[in-house]
């Protein structure tokens, strides 16, 4: 009789169904929760036992059972419909979670399975409504439709948003990081985006919070799109002193001088208008990213201040203040003569380098007396990586490069030297090599700063050498080669006592 009763246990329907439930929860929820592959693999298997185990005793999911049988059964059945259809609800979830994915961009596919995942259990709740309890499903989504117009009405801006962002979400029209542009002058960079609304964080750094529906409506431009580069275009006018393919020959070499630009594509010189006052040029390029482009401009108006100043070219007045008297300068139309060219031009250069900011007139005459002008052409080497320089090396026109090569012969581009820009500052104030290869990137002319002229100012003025030492040792923070050369240069106090020693300045 005991082993008879076993046996009904073991066969028994809900005794089956029940332990079938209890070891796949286990197994699917505990064991497997971190492995998503054999987790599927295992719910698939899960769901077709389970399905042929209630088939095996006449109990069909999706049918409505009949009312003649036992209260007792009745209960077991719509327990093991329920879990049935919950089951059958987790795969297909796993199903989507697994194999919706758009274009193998995981994060924008996750909006449409949301919905999908959603749909699957109103699905499994109204199943289970209809086939366990026998409820007129037609019925109650009538009325709840009622409910949900009404609610709709009452969330209408709500609604708007929600469905506006999944719409925005799926054309990926934007993204977190790109900078967006509206028709109204709304600018800024997406920081979030989610189903109500999306955040910028402009320029000011001020959050802009745009909901879903208006932006999409709104006319936008992403900056960041299809690449991060910009396109960046500059208008300048000169005064017509020189032939028009001379001076955009000018400013395309200060667009070459740039660090901030990229080289590819090539960036452009075009002549927008000529007249007598002055020709007009547009300059086109492009920067890495958006959020560079008025670090870029900034660079670049300067550089061309400086080769403009360099090639004797004048700047024009705005199209707004030119009227029929106004004259071309004549100061600019004035050729120097060659005694005072090389002498004037050397005053200047010293001018425009903060080094010798410190100077006054007569030192600076002093100083500019002893310069020595020098010619490279394009592609010659200014000093090699490594070799000792004992005297400072001023650009007068055109563009240098700083490359730097490593151990295996690699080249790296450190930055481009403009007119006004100085190297050689290792070798003539530390003792030091140069830590890169300096290259002309076109016909350069450089001014060398001797170091015996630099040492008799420095022997007549000896606090000459602490206002050098400050302005190195700004210069040198972010650009030595190696981390204790960075913290030897960029202490003021340190590179006192060593310009002292290399000069033989005594302490006052």
């Amino acid at each position: 009789m005991e082993e008879l009763h076993l046996s009904d246990i073991a066969t028994d329907p809900f005794v089956q169904t029940g332990v079938l439930a209890v070891v796949g929860a286990l197994i699917t929820q505990i064991l497997l929760r971190r492995y998503p592959a054999r987790r599927l693999v295992f719910q698939l298997i899960f769901f077709g036992g389970l399905t042929a185990l209630l088939h095996h005793h006449g109990i069909i999911p999706y049918e409505i059972a009949p009312d003649t049988t036992p209260i007792f059964e009745r209960i077991f059945v719509a327990l093991a419909k329920i879990i049935w259809w919950i089951n059958a609800a987790w795969l297909l979830t796993a199903c989507a979670r697994a194999f919706l994915i758009f274009e193998r961009r995981p994060r924008e596919g996750r909006l449409i399975q949301d919905i999908v995942v959603g749909v699957i259990y109103l699905s499994a709740f109204l199943s289970i409504v209809a086939y366990v309890f026998r409820a007129p499903v037609g019925t109650l989504i009538a009325t709840s439709g009622v409910f949900a117009v009404i609610l709709g009405l009452a969330l209408q801006s709500t609604l708007a948003d929600v469905f506006s962002g999944i719409a925005l979400n799926l054309s990926k029209a934007y993204e977190v990081g790109d900078w967006i542009v509206l028709h109204d002058g709304i600018e800024g960079r997406v920081v979030e985006t989610n189903w109500r609304a999306t955040h910028l964080l402009n320029s000011s750094n001020d959050l802009v919070v745009l909901p879903n529906s208006g932006l999409a409506k709104a006319q936008l431009t992403n900056l960041s799109s299809p690449n991060r580069s910009h396109g960046v275009k500059l208008t300048i006018r000169l005064a017509p002193t020189k032939v028009p393919s001379a001076i955009s020959d000018v400013l395309r070499t200060a667009l070459l001088s740039s660090n901030a630009i990229t080289p590819t594509p090539t960036p452009s010189v075009d002549i927008k208008s000529l007249d007598a006052q002055a020709i007009e040029y547009e300059l086109s390029f492009r920067v890495r990213d958006f959020s560079t482009s008025a670090t870029a401009k900034h660079e670049v108006y300067d550089l061309i201040y400086r080769h403009v100043r360099a090639a004797g070219l004048v700047l024009a007045p705005p199209r707004e203040a030119v009227t029929t008297s106004v004259a071309i300068p004549t100061a600019a139309l004035a050729a120097p003569s060659s005694s005072d060219a090389g002498r004037g031009m050397s005053l200047r250069l010293l001018d425009a380098v903060p080094l010798f900011a410190s100077l006054d007139e007569t030192e600076k005459q002093a100083l500019a007396a002893t310069m020595t002008k020098r010619a490279y052409r394009k592609g010659e080497v200014l000093v090699e990586q490594g070799r000792k320089l004992d005297s400072l090396m001023i650009v007068r026109s055109g563009v240098v490069v700083v490359l730097r090569f490593d151990e295996d012969g690699g080249e790296s581009e450190q930055s481009r030297l403009a007119p006004g820009d100085y190297f050689g500052e290792d070798g003539l104030f530390m003792g030091t090599g140069e830590a890169s290869t300096v290259r002309a990137l076109t016909f350069a002319e450089v001014y060398e700063v001797g170091q015996q002229a630099l040492a008799k100012l420095m022997k007549d003025r000896p606090s000459m050498v602490d206002e050098i030492s400050v302005t190195l040792s700004r210069r040198a923070k972010g650009t030595a080669a190696d981390a204790t050369l960075s913290t030897e240069l960029s202490s003021a106090s340190w590179l006192v006592t060593r310009i002292r020693q290399l000069f033989e300045v005594p302490h006052v």
